[in-house]
């Protein structure tokens, strides 16, 4: 069995035209919300073998606010997850190595909302899925599997989908 949590970055601010897309920093209330999120990780018990993530300056700032209530995140900051399509991210997924059974992966919508759709059956939470996948929520897919490299579309049953506004 082997465990897929994705997790959009916080909230983006735009308020600085000088900037690229990619160094767009989180808002305020993004960066609330990436400490909320990671007080409720920890109070979930959620850990992670390995953690993937975008190095665009809001994937790393939303990862150093939920260390700052989570604890301490080790990301391998990957650019291939910067905007990645659905082909790419399954990619990345499938070549994890098969001694992680917990896989974190933090980056960018539409990849986060279209790679949990296409892994998950559906249900209750796949419909709130498809409905909207806000900024900072995070998706968790157990996936029957013992390789990561068979992960399969609509293998997985998404077990949990929670939303910063859920925890306010």
């Amino acid at each position: 069995m082997k465990t897929l949590t994705l997790l959009r970055h916080a909230k983006s601010g735009w308020d600085d035209p000088s900037l690229s897309d990619f160094q767009r920093p989180l808002n305020a209330r993004g960066r609330s919300a990436a400490r909320a999120m990671g007080r409720e990780m920890r109070a979930l018990g959620l850990a992670f073998d390995h953690i993937v993530a975008s190095p665009a300056a809001r994937v790393t700032e939303t990862i150093l606010g939920l260390a700052e209530s989570y604890g301490p995140l080790a990301p391998a900051y990957d650019e291939d997850v910067y905007l990645a399509s659905l082909e790419a991210l399954l990619d990345i997924v499938r070549a994890t190595d098969d001694r992680h059974a917990t896989l974190l992966l933090v980056g960018h919508n539409p990849g986060m909302e279209r790679l949990t759709l296409l892994l998950s059956r559906g249900g209750a939470l796949h419909d709130e899925v498809a409905l909207k996948y806000p900024t900072g929520a995070l998706a968790e897919i157990e996936l029957p599997v013992d390789h990561w490299r068979d992960v399969a579309e609509s293998g997985g049953t998404l077990t949990r989908f929670l939303r910063p506004r859920d925890l306010e």
